[in-house]
């Protein structure tokens, strides 16, 4: 058996039908925060890019650099090219995500893989041939 989500005691449908006022007061106080303080235009004109994708109309894939943008209701199940610094990265975005920041989910570094040392690196490298 599937387990329903539920965030704050609350399933996806109450979310959804609920007023973004009364949305705010169950989410963290960062969260609500940020989104009391206003929502830029760059996060205004993705959140229409966002809904238009939803109702249907819009085709091309949703690409943004805006990491900083919350995770609300309206956005499941829409995929968003999200920008890690060198390329962007699909996610779609699940009922667990809400409350959550969209760079929460594309990772920024990668793991250094380190070469051999190169001349200098150390004392006994002096002594090792370059080929």
């Amino acid at each position: 058996m599937v387990k329903e989500f539920l965030y704050r005691g609350l399933p996806k449908e109450d979310l959804d039908n609920m007023s973004l006022e009364k949305l705010f007061l169950i989410f963290n106080s960062r969260q609500r925060r940020s989104l009391t303080r206003g929502i830029t235009d760059d996060k205004r004109k993705l959140i229409e890019e966002i809904k238009s994708a939803k109702a249907g109309k819009t085709k091309n894939p949703i690409k943004t650099h805006s990491r900083d943008l919350i995770i609300l209701p309206y956005m499941v199940g829409v995929t968003v090219n999200i920008f890690s610094g060198k390329e962007f990265t699909p996610v779609l975005i699940k009922t667990e995500m809400i409350g959550h920041y969209l760079g929460e989910y594309v990772i920024t570094n990668k793991r250094v893989q380190h070469g051999a040392p190169g001349v200098g690196a150390s004392r006994s490298s002096l002594y090792v041939p370059l080929k």
